[in-house]
């Protein structure tokens, strides 16, 4: 209850959202997020690192530990996952910058995956999946 005696909803006292990434590789994730994948920088602290992340946020920082392959779904089974306009379009700006993707492609879309420098899965999917867009309305 609150003070005024009602009962308020949790989502409705959220006021953002984000992710937290514990990283071993503190310096090559932070150089990977914010210089390969653009995300923004909101702020900084000793080694924590706060990048926008859509209208949530993405935070680096240290605790992690790192694989120098993908990590099996047993150690992290969480993938964080960007919708964007057109996925081979990123993917070839990936690849560009040197980073290894897989596409892949369903009857309900195309994905395309690769890997942060701790091991993290990543992928990219496209944001005009007909789903999202019931999703809004």
């Amino acid at each position: 209850m609150s003070s005024a005696g009602k009962t308020r909803s949790l989502a409705g006292m959220i006021r953002t959202h984000g992710i937290i990434l514990g990283t071993e590789r503190y310096d090559a994730c932070l150089r990977f997020y914010r210089d390969i994948l653009e995300l923004p920088v909101w702020f900084e602290k000793e080694r924590l690192c706060c990048l926008h992340f859509g209208d949530g946020y993405l935070m680096i920082e240290t605790g992690g530990f790192a694989r120098d392959a993908r990590k099996p779904n047993t150690e992290n089974p969480t993938m964080l996952r960007l919708n964007v306009e057109d996925v081979d379009a990123a993917a070839d700006v990936l690849e560009a910058r040197g980073v290894a993707v897989t596409r892949k492609s369903f009857d309900w879309g195309t994905v395309a995956t690769f890997i942060d420098p701790d091991g993290n899965a990543c992928e990219l999917k496209d944001a005009g999946d007909p789903f999202f867009a019931r999703a809004e309305e």
